[in-house]
């Protein structure tokens, strides 16, 4: 019987078929304390006063840099294959309207 020699540095990440879909947000709301950082994604709906928080993530300092140091070098790769991200410089009103009204059946 061969036994598998593994990595002790190798973490096994699990991911179940429902977390594999992901969750769709157009909105991040941050906070911070001295101990941790609390992202909040949150989808808006068009013509809908009112959104939801579709998770939270809440994450030690020294974690939140390291995410914003690989979104960054995301962000670049990402720019480097498919051109620059632009950016509309007007902040977007609340709630956001997606450019049109309310659609009829």
């Amino acid at each position: 019987m061969s036994e598998e020699i593994k990595d002790p540095n190798q973490i096994s990440i699990e991911l179940t078929e429902e977390m594999a879909e992901g969750e769709y947000a157009n909105l991040v709301m941050i906070a911070h304390s001295s101990s941790e950082f609390v992202f909040d994604f949150i989808r808006m709906m068009p013509g809908v006063p009112k959104a939801k928080v579709k998770s939270r993530v809440v994450m030690t300092p020294e974690h939140a840099k390291r995410m914003l140091l690989a979104l960054k070098e995301n962000i670049e790769k990402y720019e480097e294959t498919f051109g620059l991200i632009k950016q509309n410089k007007d902040l977007p009103k609340f709630p956001m309207n997606f450019g049109g009204g309310m659609g009829e059946a």
